[in-house]
């Protein structure tokens, strides 16, 4: 399907032109956000582009990878502290880097797997894991044909 062609929103909508995104910016809220910074940081590789405090406590971070952006927020408590958090999605990174050496690093900076590198049925080497508040992550790179 052609993404330059507008694409009507249903029966009886005007037809609209398609959204044309640059990135993918994700929110999340972390329980302990001084850890959370430290394990995306320290165990996947991201950079820490600025931390905000708040009455003398870190409040929020905004990390990067590559295009992927990320703020983190630390959790006020507001919704219950034992919430799930991440329930019914995923964040899945495309990369073009080695999937299993990816995933050898992780495990040496002390992180754990959710799912060993695989080859998935839809054409990609895939690896699994779980952030420190329960956020399903994937990093995947295509398989050559």
């Amino acid at each position: 399907m052609s993404t330059d062609a507008p694409v009507a929103a249903g029966p009886t909508s005007a037809p609209i032109e398609a959204l044309d995104t640059r990135a993918v910016i994700i929110s999340l809220t972390a329980h302990d956000l001084p850890a959370t910074i430290a394990w995306y940081r320290d165990v996947l590789g991201f950079t820490v582009d600025r931390q905000t405090e708040r009455d003398g406590k870190p409040s929020s971070a905004g990390i990067r990878s590559g295009c992927a952006r990320i703020f983190l927020n630390q959790d006020d408590g507001g919704r219950g502290w034992d919430r799930v958090k991440g329930e019914g999605f995923a964040i899945t990174f495309d990369t073009g880097q080695d999937v299993d050496a990816i995933a050898a690093g992780i495990k040496s900076r002390g992180g754990t797997l959710a799912m060993e590198p695989t080859d998935m049925p839809w054409g990609v080497r895939m690896l699994r894991l779980v952030d420190p508040n329960g956020y399903r992550l994937g990093i995947w790179r295509p398989l050559s044909k």
